[in-house]
């Protein structure tokens, strides 16, 4: 009975070990096949081993996302050709009387190379522009008189427009609306957390503020000057001859949702929704839109709702999509996929090449319209993968989709421009967790809306910019 017992454990164990090297049965190999098994498992655990080393080394390092490998030939730092011409760096405007000017003469005798005299000379400017050494805020005091009526007891206190008329009592001192510009240029507009805000401030101006006093009043300015602002940038989307949409994720309390770019010219837009379909899309480009959107294949913008808007589908989606299936197919499942990414890589091209004299720019057009259309027409496919190609890309050609950028050259035929636009609001959603609540999320698109635009259309400072909308509202009128 043991040595059945010992027999039985030993089968189980056998067809474990055979279970793992992937051999069905090793009680049937000879002895020279159980030795080539035992040294090819020998050879991966050799390689398990060195890897596990390479994980262990690679835990705590300093750059954790170090590429591995150099390049033998890098590119070299700096500016790169075509990237704009190299300035020097002006002269700085100053008022009258605000420069400190200090001479500084020659005091050798004579020339201290060869011992000659010197000639006459001139004055080279030079500058140095620094902070000053303690900064002084501009402290403005209001003295309010305060009168009782004398029939009902009611206190009436004076009117200024800078001075709310709730400021009194616990609230009576408070910060102006420059320095909440500047709090909000820092978090909205360049990304810094609100949580360091009150530090730079202090460091740089001396004055102190906390961080709930910085996110209170962005969730008030939300809902007055900026709000307002905000919504006139939205609806002057849907006058803009082209706009660019993509969508990233976000969380709102906790919860998924989805943060919208919208891009022109003018302006850059975002908005932030539980949900992104046709009806969140709708609430910035009408189904009436005149113009152009440029986007990927995402079901929101193929609805039926959108079938009237033109549309540009980005080709680098679409080179990507083809991509894909091309890499896993071999044979002659390969063809049908290489041919549609060569004609796609053809039409780019062409777009670039639209502005040279030399190419019959209509002509080629022509040409490869009907090449794309043809190799689009209807039809069926043995592969599924190239049977869904074919249906989703040939049916954005039937809707006009796909070369519309080559009828108009003005029409981007990547929708890079909006992907360029989420980055700051991914770098945002990376070092901010996002919104506690739908009011933070609204706060947040509105100032990064506005401060994305001012940047994008306006040489003015977004601080002037901000602070202007800001003291436009609480200038405003006090009630008693």
């Amino acid at each position: 009975m043991a040595g059945g017992v010992t027999a039985f454990k030993r089968t189980g164990i056998v067809a474990q070990v055979g279970a793992f090297c992937g051999v069905a049965d090793l009680e049937s190999l000879s002895r020279a096949e159980l030795i080539a098994v035992i040294v090819s498992q020998q050879r991966q655990i050799e390689e398990l081993k060195r890897e596990i080393e390479q994980l262990r080394r690679g835990r705590g390092q300093a750059a954790p996302f170090s590429k591995g490998r150099r390049v033998n030939n890098p590119k070299r730092p700096g500016r790169k050709p075509g990237q704009g011409p190299f300035l020097r760096r002006q002269e700085p405007q100053v008022e009258s009387g605000d420069a400190v000017v200090v001479e500084v003469p020659v005091v050798e005798p004579s020339c201290p190379d060869c011992g000659g005299m010197l000639g006459p000379g001139h004055i080279a400017t030079a500058s140095v522009v620094d902070l000053p050494e303690k900064p002084r805020p501009v402290v403005r005091v209001y003295q309010v008189e305060v009168r009782r009526c004398r029939g009902c007891g009611q206190t009436v206190r004076g009117r200024h427009p800078e001075v709310a008329a709730d400021q009194h009592g616990a609230t009576a001192h408070r910060v102006g609306p420059r320095l909440k510009a500047a709090a909000h240029a820092l978090h909205y507009g360049l990304g810094v957390p609100v949580r360091k805000v009150p530090a730079i401030l202090a460091e740089l101006t001396g004055i102190r503020v906390t961080q709930g006093a910085i996110t209170q009043d962005a969730l008030q300015q939300a809902e007055r000057a900026v709000g307002a602002a905000y919504r006139q940038l939205r609806a002057g989307i849907r006058r803009s001859p082209m706009v660019h949409t993509d969508d990233t994720g976000w969380r709102t309390g906790g919860e998924t949702s989805h943060l919208m770019v919208f891009d022109t010219d003018q302006a850059t837009v975002y908005q932030i929704r539980p949900r992104h379909r046709n009806e969140e899309v709708r609430e910035v480009i009408p189904a009436d839109y005149g113009g152009v959107m440029v986007a990927d294949r995402g079901k929101s913008y193929d609805a039926e709702e959108l079938l009237g808007v033109a549309q540009q589908k980005c080709f680098s989606h679409l080179i990507r999509n083809v991509s894909d299936v091309v890499k896993v197919k071999r044979g002659r499942a390969r063809q049908f996929g290489q041919g549609l990414k060569e004609l796609l890589q053809g039409a780019l091209r062409l777009w670039h090449q639209h502005h040279q004299p030399a190419v019959n720019f209509r002509a080629e057009v022509r040409r490869l319209e009907g090449q794309l259309t043809y190799y689009l027409r209807n039809r069926i496919l043995r592969d599924d993968d190239n049977q869904r190609l074919l249906n989703g890309i040939g049916t954005q050609d039937d809707r006009g989709h796909l070369l519309r950028f080559l009828k108009d050259p003005g029409i981007e035929p990547t929708n890079n421009r909006a992907e360029r636009a989420l980055r700051p609001t991914v770098i945002a959603r990376k070092v901010s967790h996002c919104s506690k609540n739908q009011r933070g999320a609204e706060a947040f698109a509105a100032f990064t809306s506005l401060a994305q635009t001012i940047r994008k259309t306006s040489g003015v400072s977004l601080i002037d910019s901000l602070s202007g909308l800001i003291h436009h509202r609480s200038s405003q009128p006090a009630s008693p």
